[in-house]
């Protein structure tokens, strides 16, 4: 299957106060690099608004070590609605959001203690793992892996997936494998686990293997999509009576090569983009073709095509993908010279 998708690009993560965030978010996790930091009109996005225009604040901040992204939103025209209760394991929609390392222990002996921290776990691959929650109820799951843009003996790095609440696994793997060709099992497995607590659940560990052909691919790297469905209970929606943009994990975002033939492969599976820019979308220090789709249960997908990313804001130098073309690697100086945009105390 041709790759369409070159890497997580960020998770939309929706907060009262975006600014304190982006310092809460840098010295947990690293993600020291402001990308972008942005308020404009989300013009596009009534359908998910409640049919009106508002007006918000956004932060792309990076960890250059290497994973995707987080975009740290927050409205400026009405106060963040969060919801009832936070999400648990199984509950349809984003439940967590994985960010790599490369030693969890490690990474457990300077975070617990600062921020609140589950004790150390381990997945159903036998792998170390721990949860951190945030003091609006947002959960990370702390991952190990090998596969980051730079190499240090350890490190923190960047978002490497997603903890996705199903209701039926085997339409979430049609979507995920068929339309965006996340498509290797890594496991399927049945019963309670040491790591989600009590319940009974399935969950299936997907994986994306990068070809590093896209522009940032060497940057996002791959992707683990872990669903999970509960089976002894009814879940429900994580973003229910919510706005997109409200508070909690508000869309998953891919790093689209080709938006035109994901369509058309979106479309071919049943699937319709529910927004989709159509062209150049000006988002202040940055611009691209951006759209929305769903997943079997409603949970946001966004996809966006880079056509300007700042390189170098303070000298005015900006990257034109447009005129450079979608389907080859940058060299690492150019995603090097991006880290100049680091964020330090």
């Amino acid at each position: 299957m041709e790759q369409l998708i070159s890497g997580i690009q960020q998770v939309g993560i929706g907060i009262p106060d975006a600014g304190a965030y982006f310092t809460w978010f840098r010295k947990t996790f690293g993600f020291d690099v402001k990308i972008f930091d942005d308020e404009a009109k989300a013009t596009l996005m009534t359908r998910y608004t409640g049919g009106e225009v508002h007006a918000r604040r956004a932060i792309l901040a990076m960890n250059m070590n290497g994973g995707g992204g987080a975009e740290i939103w927050q409205f400026t025209s009405r106060k963040t609605v969060y919801p009832e209760r936070a999400p648990v394991f199984g509950d349809l929609g984003m439940n967590a959001v994985k960010i790599k390392c490369t030693n969890v222990s490690k990474a457990y002996e300077e975070l617990n203690g600062k921020v609140i921290c589950s004790p150390l776990l381990t997945t159903p691959s036998n792998a170390q793992t721990f949860w951190v929650t945030d003091e609006f109820g947002n959960t990370y799951q702390v991952i190990e892996s090998r596969n980051f843009f730079k190499a240090k003996p350890y490190m923190m790095g960047g978002v490497g997936g997603a903890v996705i609440g199903v209701s039926n696994i085997e339409k979430s793997i049609q979507f995920y494998a068929q339309c965006l060709g996340i498509e290797k099992v890594i496991y399927d497995k049945t019963g309670e686990f040491q790591d989600l607590g009590a319940g009974q659940y399935r969950r299936v560990l997907l994986s994306f293997l990068n070809n590093f052909t896209a522009p940032f691919s060497k940057l996002l790297g791959n992707i683990e999509i872990e669903l999970v469905q509960s089976l002894d209970r009814t879940p429900t929606k994580t973003f229910a009576n919510r706005y997109w943009g409200d508070g909690g994990f508000i869309h998953l975002c891919f790093d689209v090569s080709n938006m035109n033939a994901l369509k058309e492969r979106m479309k071919k599976n049943g699937i319709e983009f529910t927004v989709d820019s159509a062209d150049t979308f000006d988002m202040g220090e940055s611009g691209g073709r951006f759209s929305y789709a769903e997943d079997p249960d409603g949970m946001l997908i966004e996809m966006v095509e880079t056509h300007k990313v700042p390189i170098m804001k303070k000298f005015g130098w900006y990257l034109d993908l447009k005129k450079r073309g979608q389907h080859k690697p940058l060299p690492n100086w150019m995603i090097n010279a991006m880290g100049l945009n680091k964020v330090k105390d």
